[in-house]
């Protein structure tokens, strides 16, 4: 770790183990953009998007979701990078975010029993337990459990993936650990009940994300940064805690990794949004400040944190208590320049309407509908516009949807 990690400063730089260099400690954290062209590919939104955003003045940009595997997307408009995939779209959009100066992360995963269930393909989790959320659970596929060989292919996959993210001059990957997605579902005690290798102990239930780990940073160069988000806890009683994100981590140093970043929750239990199922985080600024300051005083490996980070000086209020970077998401969609503001001494005009609605897990996918809303309008050019109501938001995202689950249907049809 750089002798500078500690630094209370924003805008100073952080040198990471591979050797590579953030120009200062903000980082746009991912955001599932759902913007997939054609064949699942990136096309000219996201190369705008993500062109907007590496002038920011943030140092570092991690991509939304990347999917490994063809038949498992949470949505209809996710990109997927397999084997098969073209480089050539995902050239042009890693040049587009490093334009200006910033370093493009692709996060890469898996999302397991996460699929809604309209979805073609396969859902797959640890166990077969699915997603339990009252009268919405039914929005989601009902999981089998996976084989030795299916988790060994996924392996596989999530080293493919990473490897031609590097081919494809990103500069390093985040392997997605966190939110309810398949890792997340097998670190879980809640939701991983095997009895074989895969299943039981902390060890076994760390091992898929491990040895995907282990097996990324074989095949990648000594300067290509790898990642890991991690909850800080699933904050659902009985499952992921701070104790044993604090033994991950612990894992995870002996592997190579670059940073670990720290967030919280799953579908759930929308702590990600500030909305946990036990009630442990009310906070609407840096939701998991509290536990990641616990984390980052023992921690082997510099830490990220994302969630409710919208204000300079939260974010130094975090960065002082031994957080290496500041991850904002929600915020960069609402203010793309946020960074540079920052610098100009100025914060943020206005920020983004919280619905307020008793339904968590609605008022959870409704805001992150009103995000994808305000990430579309800065693909086309046009800014936030912030007086959309989250009806209208919610309304625009399920047509998207609608128009992208039918190409995502024929395309993969013909794989």
């Amino acid at each position: 770790m750089a002798s500078d990690a500690d630094s209370g400063d924003v805008f100073s730089p952080l040198r990471l183990r591979s050797g590579q260099i953030l120009r200062n400690r903000i980082a746009k954290a991912a955001m599932e953009e759902g913007m997939a062209g054609r064949s699942q590919l990136p096309d000219e939104r996201l190369i705008a998007l993500y062109r907007r955003w590496g002038a920011s003045g943030a140092g570092l940009l991690i991509t939304g979701n990347v999917m490994v595997h063809a038949e498992a997307l949470t949505g209809p408009g996710g990109i997927v990078l397999d084997a098969r995939a073209p480089l050539a779209p995902f050239t042009a959009w890693a040049q587009a975010g490093k334009a200006a100066g910033a370093a493009v992360w692709m996060q890469i995963s898996h999302p397991g029993r996460q699929v809604q269930a309209r979805m073609p393909g396969v859902v797959w989790g640890p166990s077969d337990i699915a997603v339990e959320l009252g009268r919405h659970s039914k929005r989601f596929g009902r999981p089998v459990a996976m084989t030795p060989w299916q988790i060994h292919e996924t392996i596989g996959r999530f080293v493919t993936t990473a490897r031609r993210a590097e081919q494809a001059g990103f500069d390093g990957v985040e392997v997605h650990a966190a939110h309810g997605y398949l890792l997340s579902q097998f670190l879980s005690p809640l939701v991983n009940d095997r009895t074989d290798e895969w299943g039981g102990s902390l060890e076994n239930r760390a091992r898929l994300l491990t040895e995907i780990v282990r097996g990324i940073r074989a095949e990648v160069s000594p300067t290509f940064a790898v990642a890991v988000k991690l909850n800080s806890a699933d904050f659902q009683r009985g499952g992921f805690d701070a104790d044993d994100a604090h033994a991950v981590i612990g894992m995870l140093a002996s592997l190579g990794v670059d940073l670990v970043e720290i967030s919280g929750g799953s579908y759930e239990s929308p702590a990600m949004s500030g909305r946990p199922a036990d009630g442990r985080t009310a906070a609407r600024e840096a939701y998991f400040l509290d536990l990641a300051t616990e984390l980052a005083a023992t921690s082997a490996l510099p830490l990220m944190l994302t969630g409710g980070i919208s204000r300079r000086e939260t974010a130094e209020r975090v960065l002082d208590n031994k957080v290496a970077l500041i991850g904002m998401a929600t915020a960069l969609a609402v203010t793309p320049d946020l960074p540079h503001r920052w610098r100009d001494g100025h914060e943020a005009p206005r920020t983004m309407k919280t619905v307020k609605w008793t339904d968590k897990a609605l008022a959870s996918a409704t805001e992150m509908a009103m995000v994808r809303y305000q990430m579309r309008r800065m693909a086309t050019g046009a800014n936030p516009a912030l007086n959309v109501s989250p009806a209208l938001a919610m309304l625009a995202d399920q047509r998207v949807q609608t128009r992208a689950l039918r190409s995502y249907s024929k395309w993969l049809a013909t794989q």
